[in-house]
């Protein structure tokens, strides 16, 4: 954020933990790694009707990709758009390898109750979304595909996937621009396939604050993004959309 941009709200999501919100059109949420190692697993609704949702392969094949980074658009599978990448100093994030739950962290970092932990406790990225989820009407059916962000996961010519540790520093950052009225929610627990030995999920800043119109212009590059935009502003203007 410049020294011309003040955030109207911040908050810190601690490693391992969750939280929801609705974020307005026309405002900026921007995502920073703190200390290195966080994994953000997100998942996008629309907030006047909730069963629009995030649609991973209509992101992806609209705009030729692989991974998210800066000029792309998070698409909804109505044909709109939820959000711009309007800046990121990750480079990368992943879109495919979905969440962790329950029995692979028990699997790869043993059992850490709350009962005995406390805030210690170790948490999935699954049960987390659902938690949040449950505030809003929704629940198991309503998970889809997420976007890890700050993780990066490359394939090879055989299909097989590899983590690339390390690859999101101490203060990257990431700048959603959002042309909907959204339901983000969030988990900060670790990325599916993280190879760390112990559970050390990063912890993860959320500043919103306003940004100019002109910010999504790189995202508008793309002939299918001034499309589903175009969808998206003749929701607001014609069909009953929360303006």
């Amino acid at each position: 954020m410049d020294q011309h941009q003040h955030s109207v709200w911040q908050e810190t999501i601690p490693g391992g933990c969750h939280w929801s919100g609705i974020v307005r059109r026309g405002m900026t949420l921007r995502l920073t790694n703190i200390n290195g190692g966080a994994n953000a697993a997100v998942l996008f609704y629309n907030q006047e009707e909730k069963l629009e949702r995030y649609n991973m392969a209509d992101t992806l094949k609209s705009q030729h990709t692989f991974y998210l980074t800066r000029g792309h658009a998070c698409h909804s599978d109505m044909g709109r758009i939820f959000c711009c990448i309007t800046e990121d100093t990750a480079g990368w994030h992943d879109t495919v390898c979905g969440l962790s739950d329950a029995e692979l962290v028990h699997e790869k970092y043993g059992v850490a109750r709350y009962q005995q932990h406390r805030n210690n406790m170790y948490r999935n990225g699954l049960d987390n979304l659902l938690i949040e989820l449950g505030k809003w009407g929704l629940g198991r059916r309503d998970i889809v595909s997420n976007i890890n962000f700050f993780s990066k996961v490359t394939a090879d010519a055989a299909g097989e996937l590899a983590f690339h540790a390390g690859h999101s520093t101490a203060s990257d950052f990431v700048d959603l621009t959002f042309e909907m009225n959204t339901l983000m929610v969030l988990s900060t627990a670790p990325h599916p396939l993280d190879p760390a030995e112990s559970y050390q999920p990063g912890s993860v800043s959320l500043a919103l604050f306003e940004k100019s119109a002109s910010a999504t212009a790189e995202c508008m590059q793309i002939a299918e993004n001034q499309r589903a935009s175009q969808n998206t502003q003749r929701f607001y203007a014609c069909c009953g959309g929360d303006l």
